[in-house]
């Protein structure tokens, strides 16, 4: 007679981040399990329209609120959106037992295409390789990008190549960014039925 065996239920890999300098005051919360719904507001509208598109492309719920002082400019904002969700992600993501780690997209838009690799290494690292055709998208400057994903890495903790390999919208190009991101991110956050409970390293942590 066959016997069945408990289900371990997995922790719900959730968490909530706030992040208060003189500068920015940044609240993140994420269920890397969700659905996909997210409330953002940051002031800035194109870059809530593109942390919509990590929370619907890597079915995420994503909740982020930021005060920040666009008196000035969006740096600090973007920056440290970036790295408050980065605390965030690697706090919800735990000790990595049975992800698959490594995550890759490729996503076009119209003329533009770009790659994204992330790996859930331990280790922060960005290479992004993004040539944009405008200097502002909206109100959003496009070199924040940068900073936003820099600030990501050193606080997930995750080594990050970014390659927008061909666009001449500039709209489209940070489009394809973000979404090759979040599509990545799905993937190496996804659980690996072959290696349950198990960490996908050979050093046995990460």
């Amino acid at each position: 007679m066959l016997m069945s065996t408990p289900h371990t239920p997995v922790p719900a890999r959730i968490a909530e981040v706030t992040r208060t300098t003189a500068e920015t005051k940044i609240t993140v919360k994420v269920n890397l399990d969700g659905s996909g719904q997210a409330s953002l507001h940051t002031g800035i509208g194109f870059f809530d329209h593109m942390l919509d598109q990590i929370a619907r492309h890597a079915m995420i719920d994503l909740d982020i609120t930021a005060q920040g002082d666009l008196h000035i400019d969006g740096h600090h904002t973007v920056e440290d959106v970036g790295i408050t969700l980065g605390q965030a992600i690697h706090q919800a993501v735990g000790d990595k037992k049975g992800i698959r780690r490594y995550g890759h997209a490729y996503v076009p838009l119209d003329e533009a295409l770009s790659r994204v690799v992330i790996d859930f290494s331990g280790r922060p690292g960005l290479v992004m390789n993004v040539p944009f055709k405008s200097g502002m998208i909206g109100t959003f400057d496009s070199q924040l990008a940068h900073e936003f994903f820099h600030g990501f890495v050193n606080h997930a903790f995750v080594t990050l190549h970014i390659d927008n390999l061909k666009g001449e919208n500039a709209h489209h190009q940070a489009e394809t960014v973000f979404k090759a991101f979040a599509r990545a991110l799905r993937s190496a956050l996804e659980f690996d039925p072959r290696s349950a409970g198990s960490i996908p390293s050979t050093k046995g942590t990460l």
